[in-house]
């Protein structure tokens, strides 16, 4: 059963302010994969492969070969093809649009400012596996880095049992511009990914959300390469008026419960009519899900119906909890957007629930999560991207804030910078 609170109740703050994972648990046992791999290569892969994947693969047996994609594309439907060519085109229009140009600006003394914005040589994506299958998540990670013009473009993901990789995610993968595919999960493939091994050479950022041991070695190795974010498990947050049909906001509380029985699901509405219907309605629908034990757990545990004052409230409850996703199911919804200050991607009106920016929209679905949409933003194409800048000052330009810079260095005690600078400003007095 999923909570009904008012927003006066004290297990409303527990809701709005998250409780995260016990991190230390896991870090030691992240810390020995990463420098297991590290010292070993490929050989400590294939023993983690075998522990935890239940899969004996030989070094040659890494990469996905070009045979297996192609008996990939014999597996999926035709109507999963055109719904991953859609996909992809609507993503890449949307991540078009993020493209920065490289600019040179000159002064009229002859001094040159400007930025080089070039994309990253070689990006690893990782995929999860386990409980559910996400060529989606394929689609999000790669076709941003080919937007980007990442040349190298490297996935990998954990096997099944059988040693065989998801047919669906290798389509995808092959649509998107993937190219290489290992057969490798976990910590030990972000560890691989990070400082390379005999097979898997080593890239510069690593984007992809995981479980808790994929999100603690991104955060570790950090430094090492660069990482798009630290994911979370799902959120959505709904607030909804009583303009919303109570069944849609139900099976849109539903669509996040399933991901993970650490997933939160939240419903924000002043209608304490709606607000029963929408229970009644979760309550309902689970009977006719297949990851009912999951989504049961989600939402005894992480999500609530919470009734507020109006709907100024429940747009402050919002920013604060700042979640993943957010859907405005109200009657005017460009009226509250304004109002929205934290939130990952933002659904507006009663068509537009939160799936259709998981698969087809455009819009990224790798989302900050557990409250970090104060600070971080989707993965988009400046994710794939590094800036450099550009600096050449004139003659008299160097003449003129020449002493300053002398100044601030001496100020700083660093008399080597100042003196770099100070004897130019002498030879250029000689000149005069």
């Amino acid at each position: 059963m999923i909570r009904l609170l008012e927003s006066s109740h004290p297990e409303t703050r527990k809701v709005i302010n998250k409780q995260y994972a016990n991190e230390e648990k896991y870090i030691q046992a992240v810390q020995e994969i990463l420098d297991n791999v590290r010292r070993r290569g490929d050989e400590a892969l294939l023993e983690y492969t075998a522990r935890f994947d239940g899969v004996q693969l030989k070094a040659e047996d890494l990469r996905v070969k070009e045979e297996e994609i192609e008996a990939a594309y014999s597996r999926v439907t035709e109507e999963f093809l055109r719904a991953v060519r859609r996909a992809r085109e609507n993503i890449a229009a949307y991540h078009r649009r993020q493209l920065q140009n490289s600019w040179l600006e000159t002064a009229a003394d002859g001094s040159i400012l400007g930025q080089l914005i070039r994309p990253v040589e070689r990006a690893g994506i990782y995929v999860p596996g386990g409980t559910a299958s996400y060529p989606s998540s394929v689609l999000m990670n790669a076709v941003p880095a080919q937007v980007a013009g990442v040349k190298e473009i490297v996935m990998v993901a954990p096997p099944a049992a059988d040693g065989s990789m998801n047919p669906w995610s290798l389509v995808a993968a092959r649509e998107a511009g993937v190219t290489e595919i290992y057969k490798v999960g976990g910590a030990q493939a972000i560890a691989a990914l990070a400082y390379g091994t005999e097979t898997i050479r080593r890239v510069d950022l690593i984007t992809g959300p995981g479980n808790i041991y994929v999100t603690l070695a991104k955060k570790m190795v950090y430094g090492q390469v660069n990482i798009d974010m630290l994911a979370g498990p799902s959120e959505i947050l709904v607030i909804a008026d009583d303009s919303a049909n109570p069944a849609w906001v139900a099976a849109d509380l539903l669509s996040q419960a399933e991901h993970d029985v650490l997933a939160s699901a939240v419903l924000l509405t002043p209608s304490r009519e709606l607000a029963e219907k929408v229970q009644q309605e979760v309550m309902r629908q689970i009977s006719r899900l297949s990851r009912k034990e999951i989504i049961t757990a989600s939402l005894r545990d992480y999500s609530a119906i919470i009734v507020t004052r109006d709907l100024r409230e429940a747009v402050e409850l919002a920013n604060e909890y700042a979640p993943e996703h957010l859907e405005l199911a109200v009657a005017n919804p460009f009226e509250l957007l304004g109002c929205i200050k934290n939130a990952g991607a933002v659904f507006l009106g009663h068509y537009t629930p939160e799936p259709v920016g998981d698969y087809m929209a455009g819009p990224n679905h790798v989302l900050p999560t557990g409250g970090t949409a104060r600070f971080y933003s989707p993965l988009n194409v400046e994710t794939f991207m590094k800036k450099t800048s550009i600096i050449s000052y004139s003659a008299a330009r160097l003449r003129e804030e020449g002493p300053d810079i002398v100044n601030f260095a001496e100020t700083e005690g660093l008399d080597a910078h100042a003196w770099s600078v100070r004897m130019r400003l002498l030879d250029l007095e000689g000149e005069k």
